[in-house]
């Protein structure tokens, strides 16, 4: 799983057919206490998130596959999760 932030979405014209009515977005990945961490990739919604939304990404075809019941689904980055609190360690 990977803590990301949605910082804008992706407008397509034409889309594979696996994506067809799927909102496109672009995550940048955090630490745990909200810094930027890496590079910011694409990630298809399945939680009904947004810009500014913290989320939890599923980044494994095989489990994104099995999620959305989709043996054939081409999608690669899957926000699973919108995060509400990310508490510290005790």
């Amino acid at each position: 799983m990977i803590y990301a932030r949605v910082v804008g979405n992706v407008v397509s014209t034409i889309k594979h057919a696996g994506l067809q009515a799927k909102a496109v977005f672009v995550v940048q990945p955090l630490t745990p206490e909200g810094q930027d961490d890496g590079d910011s990739f694409l990630a298809v919604d399945h939680a009904q998130s947004g810009p500014g939304d913290h989320v939890l990404i599923l980044r494994e075809g095989n489990g994104i596959r099995q999620i959305l019941k989709d043996p054939k689904s081409p999608i690669r980055c899957l926000i699973v999760a919108v995060v509400d609190v990310v508490a510290p360690a005790a």
